[in-house]
Protein backbone atom coordinates (compact mmCIF):
# COMPACT_ATOMS: atom_id res chain seq x y z
CA UNK A 1 0.00 0.00 0.00
CA UNK A 2 3.07 2.24 -0.34
CA UNK A 3 2.10 5.60 -1.82
CA UNK A 4 -1.61 4.96 -1.32
CA UNK A 5 -2.83 4.32 2.21
CA UNK A 6 -0.90 6.97 4.12
CA UNK A 7 -1.89 8.64 7.39
CA UNK A 8 -4.24 11.06 5.63
CA UNK A 9 -6.23 8.34 3.92
CA UNK A 10 -6.07 6.11 7.02
CA UNK A 11 -7.72 8.90 9.00
CA UNK A 12 -10.67 9.12 6.60
CA UNK A 13 -11.12 5.39 6.03
CA UNK A 14 -11.09 4.60 9.76
CA UNK A 15 -13.54 7.41 10.49
CA UNK A 16 -16.00 5.84 8.04
CA UNK A 17 -15.88 2.36 9.60
CA UNK A 18 -14.20 0.63 12.52
CA UNK A 19 -11.33 -1.75 11.80
CA UNK A 20 -9.71 -3.90 14.45
CA UNK A 21 -6.30 -2.42 13.63
CA UNK A 22 -4.36 -1.10 10.67
CA UNK A 23 -0.77 -1.00 9.46
CA UNK A 24 1.28 1.92 8.15
CA UNK A 25 3.27 2.13 4.97
CA UNK A 26 6.72 0.68 5.54
CA UNK A 27 9.61 2.49 7.19
CA UNK A 28 12.75 1.47 5.31
CA UNK A 29 15.66 0.41 7.52
CA UNK A 30 19.15 0.32 6.02
CA UNK A 31 21.99 1.34 8.31
CA UNK A 32 21.84 3.21 11.57
CA UNK A 33 19.04 3.81 14.03
CA UNK A 34 16.38 6.17 12.74
CA UNK A 35 15.36 9.13 14.91
CA UNK A 36 11.83 9.14 16.38
CA UNK A 37 10.68 11.69 13.80
CA UNK A 38 11.27 9.16 11.00
CA UNK A 39 8.70 6.82 12.51
CA UNK A 40 6.37 9.67 13.43
CA UNK A 41 6.43 11.01 9.88
CA UNK A 42 5.04 7.73 8.56
CA UNK A 43 2.87 7.17 11.64
CA UNK A 44 1.79 10.54 13.06
CA UNK A 45 -0.68 8.51 15.12
CA UNK A 46 2.26 7.82 17.45
CA UNK A 47 1.48 11.29 18.84
CA UNK A 48 -2.07 10.17 19.70
CA UNK A 49 -1.54 6.88 21.55
CA UNK A 50 -1.02 5.08 18.24
CA UNK A 51 -4.65 5.45 17.20
CA UNK A 52 -6.32 7.14 14.26
CA UNK A 53 -8.88 9.88 14.80
CA UNK A 54 -11.51 7.15 14.56
CA UNK A 55 -9.87 5.25 17.43
CA UNK A 56 -8.34 2.42 15.36
CA UNK A 57 -4.96 1.11 16.64
CA UNK A 58 -2.04 1.61 14.24
CA UNK A 59 0.87 -0.79 13.89
CA UNK A 60 4.06 0.46 12.29
CA UNK A 61 5.70 -1.58 9.54
CA UNK A 62 9.45 -1.96 9.06
CA UNK A 63 11.22 -3.14 5.90
CA UNK A 64 14.83 -4.20 5.52
CA UNK A 65 17.18 -7.18 5.42
CA UNK A 66 19.76 -6.61 8.17
CA UNK A 67 18.72 -8.42 11.36
CA UNK A 68 20.70 -6.23 13.74
CA UNK A 69 19.69 -2.95 12.14
CA UNK A 70 16.04 -4.00 12.12
CA UNK A 71 16.33 -5.06 15.75
CA UNK A 72 17.89 -1.76 16.81
CA UNK A 73 15.20 0.20 15.00
CA UNK A 74 12.44 -1.98 16.41
CA UNK A 75 13.77 -1.24 19.89
CA UNK A 76 13.73 2.50 19.11
CA UNK A 77 10.21 2.22 17.68
CA UNK A 78 8.91 0.21 20.66
CA UNK A 79 9.89 3.11 22.93
CA UNK A 80 7.35 5.24 21.03
CA UNK A 81 4.61 2.78 22.07
CA UNK A 82 3.06 1.81 18.72
CA UNK A 83 0.03 -0.48 18.77
CA UNK A 84 2.33 -3.08 17.23
CA UNK A 85 5.31 -3.65 14.96
CA UNK A 86 5.01 -5.47 11.64
CA UNK A 87 7.78 -6.74 9.36
CA UNK A 88 7.27 -6.48 5.60
CA UNK A 89 8.17 -9.59 3.59
CA UNK A 90 5.39 -9.03 1.10
CA UNK A 91 6.21 -5.96 -0.99
CA UNK A 92 6.67 -6.99 -4.66
CA UNK A 93 7.95 -3.61 -5.92
CA UNK A 94 11.08 -4.06 -8.08
CA UNK A 95 12.86 -1.06 -6.55
CA UNK A 96 12.31 -2.41 -3.03
CA UNK A 97 13.33 -5.94 -4.02
CA UNK A 98 16.51 -4.78 -5.77
CA UNK A 99 17.62 -3.35 -2.44
CA UNK A 100 16.89 -6.64 -0.64
CA UNK A 101 13.62 -5.70 0.95
CA UNK A 102 10.12 -7.14 0.90
CA UNK A 103 9.09 -10.34 -0.88
CA UNK A 104 12.49 -11.11 -2.42
CA UNK A 105 13.68 -12.33 1.01
CA UNK A 106 11.21 -15.23 0.90
CA UNK A 107 13.88 -17.20 -0.97
CA UNK A 108 16.03 -16.99 2.18
CA UNK A 109 14.15 -18.63 5.08
CA UNK A 110 17.27 -18.69 7.23
CA UNK A 111 17.59 -14.93 6.95
CA UNK A 112 13.87 -14.53 7.70
CA UNK A 113 14.38 -16.51 10.90
CA UNK A 114 17.40 -14.43 11.86
CA UNK A 115 15.54 -11.16 11.27
CA UNK A 116 12.44 -12.16 13.20
CA UNK A 117 14.49 -13.64 16.06
CA UNK A 118 16.57 -10.48 16.39
CA UNK A 119 13.53 -8.18 16.28
CA UNK A 120 11.62 -10.41 18.69
CA UNK A 121 14.44 -10.20 21.23
CA UNK A 122 14.62 -6.42 20.80
CA UNK A 123 10.89 -5.94 21.22
CA UNK A 124 10.81 -8.40 24.14
CA UNK A 125 7.04 -8.59 24.36
CA UNK A 126 6.57 -4.83 24.74
CA UNK A 127 4.22 -4.60 21.73
CA UNK A 128 2.47 -7.11 19.43
CA UNK A 129 4.89 -8.31 16.78
CA UNK A 130 3.66 -9.57 13.40
CA UNK A 131 5.02 -10.32 9.94
CA UNK A 132 3.52 -10.22 6.48
CA UNK A 133 4.59 -12.52 3.65
CA UNK A 134 3.61 -13.69 0.18
CA UNK A 135 3.62 -17.26 -1.12
CA UNK A 136 7.13 -16.95 -2.51
CA UNK A 137 9.21 -15.13 -5.06
CA UNK A 138 8.61 -16.97 -8.34
CA UNK A 139 6.69 -19.99 -7.07
CA UNK A 140 5.30 -21.51 -3.87
CA UNK A 141 8.03 -24.10 -3.32
CA UNK A 142 9.35 -22.43 -0.15
CA UNK A 143 6.10 -20.94 1.19
CA UNK A 144 5.78 -23.36 4.11
CA UNK A 145 9.47 -23.09 4.96
CA UNK A 146 9.28 -19.29 4.95
CA UNK A 147 6.20 -19.23 7.19
CA UNK A 148 7.80 -21.69 9.62
CA UNK A 149 10.90 -19.48 9.74
CA UNK A 150 8.75 -16.49 10.72
CA UNK A 151 6.83 -18.44 13.34
CA UNK A 152 9.97 -20.14 14.66
CA UNK A 153 11.68 -16.78 14.96
CA UNK A 154 8.97 -15.48 17.25
CA UNK A 155 6.35 -13.63 15.20
CA UNK A 156 3.07 -13.50 17.14
CA UNK A 157 1.01 -13.63 13.95
CA UNK A 158 1.57 -14.01 10.21
CA UNK A 159 -0.42 -12.26 7.50
CA UNK A 160 -0.27 -14.14 4.20
CA UNK A 161 -0.91 -12.40 0.89
CA UNK A 162 -1.97 -15.31 -1.30
CA UNK A 163 0.20 -14.53 -4.33
CA UNK A 164 3.88 -14.71 -5.16
CA UNK A 165 6.10 -11.73 -5.85
CA UNK A 166 5.97 -12.62 -9.55
CA UNK A 167 2.15 -12.61 -9.45
CA UNK A 168 2.14 -9.03 -8.23
CA UNK A 169 -1.52 -8.03 -7.88
CA UNK A 170 -2.77 -10.11 -10.80
CA UNK A 171 -5.89 -12.18 -10.00
CA UNK A 172 -6.54 -14.69 -8.67
CA UNK A 173 -5.30 -14.91 -5.10
CA UNK A 174 -4.50 -18.50 -4.16
CA UNK A 175 -6.41 -18.74 -0.87
CA UNK A 176 -6.10 -22.55 -0.48
CA UNK A 177 -2.37 -22.05 0.00
CA UNK A 178 -3.08 -20.02 3.13
CA UNK A 179 -4.83 -23.04 4.62
CA UNK A 180 -1.66 -25.12 4.10
CA UNK A 181 0.44 -22.47 5.78
CA UNK A 182 -1.97 -22.18 8.71
CA UNK A 183 -1.75 -25.93 9.28
CA UNK A 184 2.06 -25.78 9.26
CA UNK A 185 2.67 -23.07 11.86
CA UNK A 186 1.71 -22.76 15.55
CA UNK A 187 0.76 -19.05 15.43
CA UNK A 188 -2.40 -17.32 14.16
CA UNK A 189 -2.54 -16.70 10.42
CA UNK A 190 -4.51 -13.94 8.68
CA UNK A 191 -5.61 -14.20 5.04
CA UNK A 192 -5.00 -11.36 2.58
CA UNK A 193 -5.40 -10.70 -1.11
CA UNK A 194 -8.19 -9.99 -3.62
CA UNK A 195 -10.98 -9.39 -1.11
CA UNK A 196 -13.17 -6.71 -2.67
CA UNK A 197 -16.63 -7.72 -1.40
CA UNK A 198 -18.48 -9.73 1.24
CA UNK A 199 -18.79 -12.51 -1.35
CA UNK A 200 -15.00 -12.52 -1.78
CA UNK A 201 -14.60 -12.68 2.00
CA UNK A 202 -16.83 -15.74 2.24
CA UNK A 203 -14.99 -17.49 -0.60
CA UNK A 204 -11.64 -16.66 1.02
CA UNK A 205 -12.90 -17.98 4.35
CA UNK A 206 -14.11 -21.18 2.73
CA UNK A 207 -10.87 -21.79 0.79
CA UNK A 208 -8.41 -20.70 3.48
CA UNK A 209 -10.33 -21.99 6.50
CA UNK A 210 -9.61 -18.68 8.25
CA UNK A 211 -12.07 -16.20 9.69
CA UNK A 212 -9.61 -13.32 10.05
CA UNK A 213 -8.60 -11.31 6.99
CA UNK A 214 -6.56 -8.21 6.26
CA UNK A 215 -8.17 -5.84 3.77
CA UNK A 216 -5.87 -3.82 1.51
CA UNK A 217 -7.01 -2.22 -1.71
CA UNK A 218 -10.51 -3.56 -1.04
CA UNK A 219 -10.84 -1.26 1.97
CA UNK A 220 -9.69 1.73 -0.09
CA UNK A 221 -12.16 0.89 -2.86
CA UNK A 222 -14.93 0.46 -0.29
CA UNK A 223 -14.18 1.85 3.17
CA UNK A 224 -17.47 0.30 4.33
CA UNK A 225 -16.40 -3.21 3.28
CA UNK A 226 -15.66 -4.22 6.86
CA UNK A 227 -19.24 -3.24 7.79
CA UNK A 228 -20.64 -5.22 4.85
CA UNK A 229 -18.69 -8.31 5.92
CA UNK A 230 -19.88 -8.03 9.51
CA UNK A 231 -23.46 -7.50 8.35
CA UNK A 232 -23.30 -10.57 6.10
CA UNK A 233 -21.98 -12.68 8.97
CA UNK A 234 -24.78 -11.42 11.23
CA UNK A 235 -27.42 -12.03 8.58
CA UNK A 236 -28.19 -8.31 8.33
CA UNK A 237 -28.57 -6.01 5.33
CA UNK A 238 -25.07 -5.11 4.11
CA UNK A 239 -26.24 -1.99 2.31
CA UNK A 240 -26.04 -0.78 -1.25
CA UNK A 241 -23.01 1.25 -2.45
CA UNK A 242 -25.16 3.56 -4.56
CA UNK A 243 -27.19 4.47 -1.45
CA UNK A 244 -24.07 4.67 0.75
CA UNK A 245 -22.38 7.37 -1.36
CA UNK A 246 -23.62 10.20 0.92
CA UNK A 247 -21.42 8.69 3.66
CA UNK A 248 -18.37 8.48 1.39
CA UNK A 249 -18.49 11.82 -0.44
CA UNK A 250 -17.74 14.04 2.61
CA UNK A 251 -14.64 11.95 3.30
CA UNK A 252 -13.30 13.00 -0.10
CA UNK A 253 -13.32 16.65 0.91
CA UNK A 254 -11.82 15.76 4.29
CA UNK A 255 -9.06 13.86 2.54
CA UNK A 256 -8.54 16.73 0.11
CA UNK A 257 -7.98 19.20 2.94
CA UNK A 258 -5.46 16.86 4.56
CA UNK A 259 -3.64 16.40 1.26
CA UNK A 260 -3.44 20.15 0.66
CA UNK A 261 -1.93 20.62 4.12
CA UNK A 262 0.81 18.00 3.69
CA UNK A 263 1.48 17.36 0.00
CA UNK A 264 3.09 19.62 -2.60
CA UNK A 265 0.36 21.50 -4.46
CA UNK A 266 1.36 20.03 -7.82
CA UNK A 267 0.77 16.49 -6.51
CA UNK A 268 -2.50 17.14 -4.68
CA UNK A 269 -4.91 16.54 -7.55
CA UNK A 270 -3.22 13.24 -8.33
CA UNK A 271 -3.78 11.98 -4.80
CA UNK A 272 -7.50 12.76 -4.96
CA UNK A 273 -7.80 11.02 -8.31
CA UNK A 274 -5.88 8.02 -6.99
CA UNK A 275 -8.47 7.37 -4.28
CA UNK A 276 -11.37 8.04 -6.66
CA UNK A 277 -9.86 5.60 -9.14
CA UNK A 278 -10.34 2.82 -6.59
CA UNK A 279 -13.65 4.10 -5.20
CA UNK A 280 -15.19 3.85 -8.66
CA UNK A 281 -14.89 0.07 -8.46
CA UNK A 282 -17.63 0.20 -5.82
CA UNK A 283 -19.56 3.45 -6.12
CA UNK A 284 -21.20 4.52 -9.42
CA UNK A 285 -21.12 8.16 -8.32
CA UNK A 286 -17.34 7.90 -7.91
CA UNK A 287 -17.03 6.80 -11.54
CA UNK A 288 -18.88 9.91 -12.69
CA UNK A 289 -16.80 12.18 -10.48
CA UNK A 290 -13.53 10.51 -11.51
CA UNK A 291 -14.23 11.00 -15.21
CA UNK A 292 -15.06 14.67 -14.59
CA UNK A 293 -11.93 15.24 -12.49
CA UNK A 294 -9.54 13.23 -14.62
CA UNK A 295 -8.40 16.07 -16.92
CA UNK A 296 -8.47 18.73 -14.17
CA UNK A 297 -5.15 19.87 -12.71
CA UNK A 298 -6.09 23.16 -11.09
CA UNK A 299 -6.48 22.66 -7.34
CA UNK A 300 -9.16 25.33 -7.00
CA UNK A 301 -11.23 23.57 -9.65
CA UNK A 302 -10.71 20.22 -7.92
CA UNK A 303 -11.86 21.69 -4.61
CA UNK A 304 -14.95 23.17 -6.22
CA UNK A 305 -15.89 19.92 -7.93
CA UNK A 306 -15.45 17.92 -4.72
CA UNK A 307 -17.62 20.38 -2.81
CA UNK A 308 -20.29 20.14 -5.50
CA UNK A 309 -20.16 16.34 -5.27
CA UNK A 310 -20.71 16.49 -1.51
CA UNK A 311 -23.62 18.91 -1.90
CA UNK A 312 -25.18 16.65 -4.51
CA UNK A 313 -24.71 13.60 -2.26
CA UNK A 314 -26.48 15.36 0.59
CA UNK A 315 -29.48 16.00 -1.65
CA UNK A 316 -29.52 12.34 -2.63
CA UNK A 317 -29.21 11.09 0.94
CA UNK A 318 -32.30 9.24 2.23
CA UNK A 319 -34.25 10.78 5.09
Amino acid sequence: MEGLLDARLRAEVTRLAHYDWCVTEFVRVTDGVLPPRSFQRVAPELHTASRTEGGVPVRVQLLGSDPQQLAANADQLARLKPAGIDLNFGCPAPTVNRHRGGAVLLDEPELLHDIVSAVGRAVAGRVPFTAKMRLGVRDTSRAIEAAQALAGGGADMIVVHARTKLDGYKPPAHWPWIARIAEAVPVPVVANGEIWSADDYLRCRSESGLRDVMLGRGAVADPLLVERIRARLAGDDEGDPARDWPRIAPALTGYWQRVLAHVEARHAAGRAKQWLNLLRRTYPQAETLYQALRPVRDNAAVARMLEEAVASARVQAPD
